[in-house]
This record gives C-alpha cells, structure tokens and sequence, in this order.
C-alpha cells in the first residue's frame, strides 16, 4: 500500500507545473530570446497555471507603466535563463520591489509582499534583463 501511495505522490508531483514553461522555454516560434513571460491566470492546481493571456516580456525591457488591461493582472510568471526580472507594485517603478531570478513561478500569491500581502495581481512596473 504504501509503494502504491508513494507511486501516485510520485506521479502528481510530475505533473505540477507541467502547464507553466521551463525557464529554457522562452523561446518564441521565431527564435528569439525571451526575458520573461507574465499570465494573468493561475489556479490552485499547478498544472493549471500560467494560463489566460500572456505578455511576453523581451531583455532590457524597462517599463514604468505596464501595458493597457496589464496592470495588477499578473498571477504567475516565468523567467528565462540568465535573466532577472524586478516588479514594482506602484507604477513608475515605486512602491514595494522584488526580483525574480530564473525560474518558474506559477502561483504569484506564494510570493511574499511583506508580512501580509503577496505579488498576486500586484505588478504595476517591471524591469528585465539577461546577461
């Protein structure tokens, strides 16, 4: 029984954030680089997460003021490889700050914002660079 138990933990581990890329799967059809990918969707099942509209975020994108029907809409994100992403919760880059490293991070209220709040819905301004 417990081989059994251990077997089907095993499986649905597997499949968490299986909907979410890899960081190396940035890559649009026409091959360029990609500095992160923002979704306005997540779910309490991480293989359903990273889904509704996406903003594709190229390097060295600086922008102080997010995209019309963006702002307070990202629930989860991926970051590529070698690339930093750093959000605002104000717009012109002010308020509460953190950086992202590479990585997926399908369920943006995880993310700490303080002692009380988290980064779900609260990007209003971001930065991103690769190296």
């Amino acid at each position: 029984m417990a081989a059994v138990l251990a077997a089907v933990l095993a499986a649905v581990l597997a499949v968490c954030g299986a909907e979410c890329p890899t960081a190396a799967d940035l890559k649009p059809d026409n091959g360029t680089r990609l500095c992160a990918q923002l979704y306005t969707q997540n779910s309490v099942y991480y293989d359903e997460c990273c889904a509704g509209s996406s903003l594709s975020v190229l390097p060295d994108a600086d922008v102080p003021y997010m995209p019309t029907g963006w702002s307070g809409k990202v629930s989860s994100l991926v970051v590529g490889k070698r690339c930093e992403l750093k959000v605002w919760s104000k717009a012109g880059k002010a308020g509460n700050k953190k950086t992202f490293s590479a990585g997926s991070f399908p369920r943006l209220q995880e993310v700490r914002r303080g002692l009380f709040l988290n980064w779900n819905n609260a990007i209003k301004s971001y930065y991103c660079t690769c190296s």
